[in-house]
């Protein structure tokens, strides 16, 4: 049975991820614990996976620096007189990319805003939406990384599963694409974690949140946090008033 992918053209990278993840923890940067900072880049790269997306050599190639440089650091400690003066920490190289990359980027930033997840993360030639106003000035968008992360939160507490495919036939993205416009009507905003009540399965996890990375790519709806790793919440980006004329069928989404 055939699987139900998504490519991200313009990814962000195994650095962003790192820097993502430092900054949520308030870690340290020149002092990054190795273990924690490991074992929460490779849960990230376990939802990317559940959710068959195509992920760069590059985040794989950074998952095995991590564990090599999280195993050098778990070493018997020599003695001083056994060590060499010129040895360095093990996360020395590391430190200095991540301080490179996040001089760059704040750089890039002063340039230009943050990118928001419809915008810059998908594309899709479509008619341009006749998008609503913004609806709290204190609202941030939220990132690809902050949205894997929040489905990590949600498939820790699902039962797990077997297999990473999803069925078409039996979980239709479409179906659960329009069951989601249908609670957002009449309504400002929706919590990312009740679209995930009520005891779902993990297929039944997984195909909602393609619903919604189909309902982004589309412009019909955004992510928005009111605090920096706080809470995330949906907003439509299209009145919703009216059902009319707003049922995504197979075909707006390539389906043969």
């Amino acid at each position: 049975m055939e699987a139900y992918s998504i490519q991200l053209e313009n990814f962000e990278g195994p650095l962003d991820l790192l820097l993502h993840l430092i900054k949520k923890n308030e870690m340290d940067l020149q002092d990054i614990p190795m273990a924690a900072i490991t074992r929460q880049y490779l849960e990230i790269l376990d939802a990317m996976k559940v959710l068959n997306l195509d992920v760069a050599s590059e985040f794989l190639l950074m998952a095995a620096t991590l564990v090599h440089i999280k195993s050098k650091l778990l070493l018997p400690t020599i003695t001083e007189d056994e060590q060499a003066e010129d040895e360095e920490d093990p996360r020395a190289e590391l430190v200095r990319r991540l301080l490179e990359y996040q001089k760059y980027k704040e750089v890039s930033q002063v340039l230009e805003s943050r990118p928001q997840l419809g915008r810059d993360l998908f594309s899709r030639a479509a008619p341009e939406p006749e998008v609503l106003e913004e609806t709290e000035s204190e609202f941030v968008a939220v990132g690809l990384f902050d949205l894997l992360e929040a489905l990590r939160d949600v498939l820790r507490v699902t039962p797990d599963a077997k297999t990473h495919d999803i069925n078409l036939e039996q979980l239709s993205v479409t179906d659960r694409i329009n069951s989601i416009l249908t609670r957002l009507q009449g309504r400002e905003s929706l919590a990312f974690a009740d679209l995930f009540e009520g005891g779902l399965q993990r297929k039944e996890v997984i195909v909602s949140f393609l619903a919604l990375l189909e309902l982004v790519k589309m412009r019909m709806v955004r992510f928005m946090q009111n605090t920096r790793h706080g809470a995330i919440w949906l907003f439509p980006t299209v009145p919703l008033d009216n059902s009319e004329g707003l049922e995504v069928g197979d075909d707006s989404l390539g389906y043969s």
